[in-house]
């Protein structure tokens, strides 16, 4: 099976390349995601939380529900897990949501402003958008961080 996804990959990485096409992918699978995206989008419960070129998204993730993913995926040379962040807490219901995060259950960043409406998107470098009440620029560095 694995053979077969990767040739099926390799196929529409050619089309993508040959043709120039764009493709929207939605999967869990980040090392496709690495290996086939140019820009990523990374969703949680159907809300736009992070949006990055590839390089970038996983150089430099920030938001929680991003650097949480990440920190799920295996290290090729070693096959172990970076210090891997756990998710704990309730998932909040995507039919009828509140109009707050919808990650603020299950965050280790929780701050008063996530129950105070669900946060935009808002560029914290170019072309690297996240939705998170507790990213903040920072005066000392010019840059955005989590608090």
């Amino acid at each position: 099976m694995i053979i077969i996804q990767a040739q099926i990959l390799n196929l529409l990485k050619k089309l993508q390349r040959d043709r120039g096409l764009t493709f929207i992918f939605i999967t869990h699978d980040l090392a496709v995601v690495k290996y086939f995206s140019d820009n990523i989008m990374v969703m949680y419960l159907g809300q736009a939380v992070e949006m990055a070129p590839s390089d970038v998204l996983f150089e430099n993730p920030m938001h929680p529900y991003t650097k949480a993913l990440l920190s799920a995926v295996l290290v090729p040379e070693t096959g172990a897990n970076k210090d891997r962040i756990q998710l704990r807490g309730e998932l909040s219901s995507p039919i009828n949501p509140k109009d707050e995060c919808r990650f603020a259950k299950r965050c280790n960043y929780y701050c008063d402003a996530c129950n105070k409406g669900t946060p935009p998107l808002v560029e914290v470098a170019p072309n690297h958008l996240v939705a998170c009440h507790c990213v903040v620029p920072d005066s000392a560095s010019q840059r955005f961080q989590l608090r």
